[in-house]
């Protein structure tokens, strides 16, 4: 399953126009990244008031730090502004440097080509 030379995002399940209204106001959304070849980038969206919430938090349990792989802070988390985050992150290599996962699909796809 060749894609296009550009990423695309997969929502997470169940992501529909109620989550896609609430996002902005959460502040922070898991997904991820798929490439070519079905490669597959876990990332975090969050905005910066959001990304302060979740380090007061870990502090007052004792850790001091926050941090999740794929980690992206925006200005705001909204469809619009993910997707050109990803597109120019892209661009520029950023997802080079993360640790990818195979889809199902593919896994599939490549299990059948080694039968």
């Amino acid at each position: 399953m060749k894609m296009s030379n550009s990423p695309r995002v997969i929502w997470p399940d169940g992501f529909d126009e109620q989550a896609r209204f609430e996002m902005p106001f959460k502040g922070w959304l898991s997904a991820y990244v798929e490439l070519e070849e079905g490669w597959r980038y876990p990332v975090h969206f969050s905005d910066p008031i959001r990304l302060q919430q979740d380090l007061d938090q870990e502090l007052q349990i004792g850790k001091p730090y926050f941090a999740v792989p794929g980690l992206i802070i925006l200005p705001e988390v909204t469809i619009e502004v993910i997707e050109q985050a990803v597109q120019m992150l892209w661009q520029q290599g950023f997802f080079a440097s993360l640790k990818a996962e195979q889809s199902e699909v593919n896994s599939l796809q490549l299990m059948h080509q080694l039968a």
